[in-house]
C-alpha cells in the first residue's frame, strides 16, 4: 500500500471573527504530486502555513510524514518539508553568493552565517547543475533574475533532501520564456523516481504539467473538489471556483483555460 505523506482531517482556522479554512480534508500519498489550485483569497496560503507550522489551526487534525501536528516539534519536521515562495527572497542577503543561498537549506537558515564544509559545497554545487543553475555558484542573489532566483530557491530547498517539495506560485513575475523552461525543470523533476513529492501553489491552469496526478480546488476557504486530475480538473469545477463561466481544454499535455462569452 502506498505510505501516507499527509493526511489533514477537519481542518478548520478562524482568525478575528474571519474563517480563514473550514473543514478541510485532504489526504496525500506516496507517488502522488499534487497542485491546489483556486483564485485569490481562496485559502491557499493559510492552508501552506498550516502544513507547516506557521498558522495554529482552531481545530482539526494535521499529520505530516508521520508526526502529528501538536505532538510533534514542527521547527525539525521543516527539514523534511522543502518550500519554494517569493516570501522567502526579501530574506536572502543580496550580497551572498547562491552557492551560500543553496547550503543555507540544509540548516533551514536563511543568510548562512557558518563557513562552507566541502561536503557540503559539493553537495550544493550538484544541485545548482541539476536546476540548471550550475553557472551561477558565485553570482550574487542581488544580481540573479527572478527566474535564476527561482531555481536558486529549488536547489535550496533540495540540498535538506525533503520527502516533500512545495512550490508557492513559483512562476509569479516570470516572462513566458522564463516560466516555460521553469515548469519544463519542475516536469523533469516530478517524474524522478527518488525525487520528493511535489504540491504545486497556483490559480493558473496553463502552469499544471502532465507530472501532476491530483487537484485540490479550494473556494472560500472550503474543499470545492480534491482527486485524481482526470475527474477533477474540468469546465464545471473550475467555472465553480472562479465564479466565471470557463472551459478548460488540452492542447497536447498541457491545459488552456478560457472565459465563455
Amino acid at each position: 500500500m502506498p505510505a501516507c505523506l499527509l493526511n489533514v482531517q477537519n481542518l478548520s482556522i478562524h482568525r478575528a471573527r474571519i474563517t480563514l479554512l473550514r473543514d478541510i480534508a485532504w489526504r496525500m500519498e506516496s507517488g502522488e504530486h499534487w497542485v491546489i489550485l483556486g483564485p485569490n483569497g481562496c485559502g491557499k496560503t493559510s492552508l501552506l502555513k498550516a502544513l507547516t507550522g506557521y498558522l495554529t489551526p482552531s481545530s482539526g487534525e494535521i499529520e505530516l510524514l508521520n508526526q502529528h501536528y501538536g505532538a510533534s516539534d514542527w521547527r525539525d519536521l521543516r527539514l523534511q518539508v522543502g518550500l519554494v515562495t517569493s516570501a522567502l527572497q526579501a530574506s536572502v542577503p543580496p550580497d551572498e553568493p547562491a552557492l551560500e543561498t543553496v547550503v543555507s537549506g540544509k540548516y533551514a537558515q536563511l543568510d548562512l552565517w557558518m563557513d562552507v564544509t566541502p561536503a557540503d559545497r559539493r553537495a550544493a554545487l550538484k544541485l545548482l547543475r541539476f536546476t540548471g543553475a550550475g553557472k551561477l555558484p558565485q553570482r550574487l542573489w542581488g544580481q540573479l533574475s527572478q527566474g535564476e532566483r527561482q531555481r536558486i530557491l529549488i536547489a535550496r530547498a533540495l540540498m535538506a533532501k525533503p520527502k516533500l517539495l512545495i512550490l508557492d506560485e513559483p512562476c509569479a513575475g516570470l516572462d513566458p520564456v522564463a516560466r516555460e523552461q521553469f515548469l519544463q525543470f519542475v516536469e523533469s523533476l516530478a517524474r524522478q523516481p527518488r525525487g520528493p513529492a511535489l504540491v504545486l501553489v497556483t490559480h493558473h491552469v496553463e502552469e499544471i504539467t502532465p507530472g501532476f496526478t491530483h487537484a485540490l480546488l479550494l473556494k472560500s476557504g472550503r474543499v470545492h473538489a480534491r482527486g485524481p486530475r482526470a475527474t477533477t480538473l474540468n469546465s464545471a469545477n473550475l467555472s465553480a471556483i472562479f465564479d466565471a463561466p470557463a472551459k478548460l481544454t488540452r492542447r497536447k499535455d498541457r491545459l488552456h483555460l478560457s472565459l465563455n462569452a
